[in-house]
């Protein structure tokens, strides 16, 4: 499919006095999405999201009209989401796809949180976390594209299975899983939208502006508001700056401070092992295919390999625990 030429016959329709599409380029390579930047000849900056013809479909990623939809809807509700522009329609020749604004800014974890460029804003990232997963959380939910419910012990369960199926023997990871199925909290009076994957390395970071944007809503669910707060604060996601725990940036009562109460400083530390179990038997599915030959790229058997540091995170989250 020639996405340039399609992107420029799209322009007059995403702006009343564009003509065409230009500077069309891929940002991202992944297994089932790409991302596409571009411009139209009116000067506006856009982004593409787009599904190719025959990509596998990740069993809990969203349709993404329903992830437009969802972006939409934080963005009513004030939280930093970049505007969707247009849903696209099968005559538009994209196939499944939506065009979003372009922001300004950067996702590279590491960057944020050890480049100067950054040191400005840095302090004040969890606290603004905060504010933003209160925001979302607090979509009202009449209205929104149909979503999965999720809990603490749902979610204990199939990470179980899947591990199970890969049929590993990981002593460490067995252990957590019957701590975390000791201590599970029940499920909230109320689910609330959850993004799934709010973290360092999803979230828009501007040098002066902060966060200006929550990106990648596919993993977007019903269920426990402590699962957003916990995963953010995932050793996974703070890029080497192990001992701020929030993205690597901030601080859990900088972060609590911000989304305003409601809950506890243990919800959010039983979410966050539960997040580093579950990235655990993600590196261990990673690593899986590499090995069985599905997928031979080097990235797989990178990420198969971090395993290990998932399993150092939960000895010592199971020891002050």
């Amino acid at each position: 499919m020639d996405v340039a030429a399609a992107l420029d016959r799209l322009a007059p329709r995403l702006s009343p006095i564009a003509t065409g599409a230009v500077n069309a380029r891929r940002l991202s390579g992944g297994a089932s999405l790409e991302t596409w930047a571009f411009d139209l000849d009116d000067g506006t900056p856009l982004i593409l999201r787009r599904r190719p013809e025959g990509a596998a479909m990740r069993e809990t990623a969203l349709p993404l009209a329903s992830e437009a939809a969802l972006i939409r809807a934080a963005d009513a509700a004030g939280a930093p989401a970049p505007s969707v522009v247009h849903v696209c329609a099968p005559d538009d020749d994209l196939g499944e796809a939506y065009v979003m604004r372009r922001l300004e800014g950067e996702t590279l974890g590491r960057r944020i949180v050890r480049d100067e460029a950054f040191a400005g804003v840095r302090p004040g990232l969890a606290r603004r976390c905060g504010e933003v997963l209160a925001r979302i959380h607090a979509v009202p939910t009449d209205g929104l594209p149909e979503l999965a419910t999720s809990d603490a012990r749902g979610e204990l369960e199939r990470y179980e299975a899947i591990y199970r199926q890969l049929d590993a023997r990981r002593p460490i990871l067995e252990a957590a899983f019957r701590w975390l199925e000791a201590i599970a909290p029940p499920p909230p009076e109320r689910p609330v939208l959850v993004h799934g994957d709010f973290r360092n390395g999803n979230l828009m970071i501007h040098p002066t502006d902060g966060l200006v944007g929550v990106l990648d809503w596919e993993l977007a669910h019903m269920g426990d508001p402590a699962e957003d707060l916990g995963w953010i604060c995932v050793n996974s996601w703070r890029f080497g700056e192990w001992r701020k725990p929030v993205g690597g940036f901030g601080d859990y009562a900088d972060l609590l401070e911000g989304y305003g109460g409601g809950i506890s400083l243990d919800r959010v530390r039983f979410w966050q092992a539960l997040g580093s179990l579950k990235w655990g038997v993600m590196c261990l599915m990673m690593y899986s295919s590499f090995a069985s030959g599905q997928d031979r790229s080097i990235e797989r058997a990178m990420i198969g390999r971090r395993t290990s540091e998932t399993e150092i995170d939960l000895v010592k989250l199971m020891e002050t625990a």
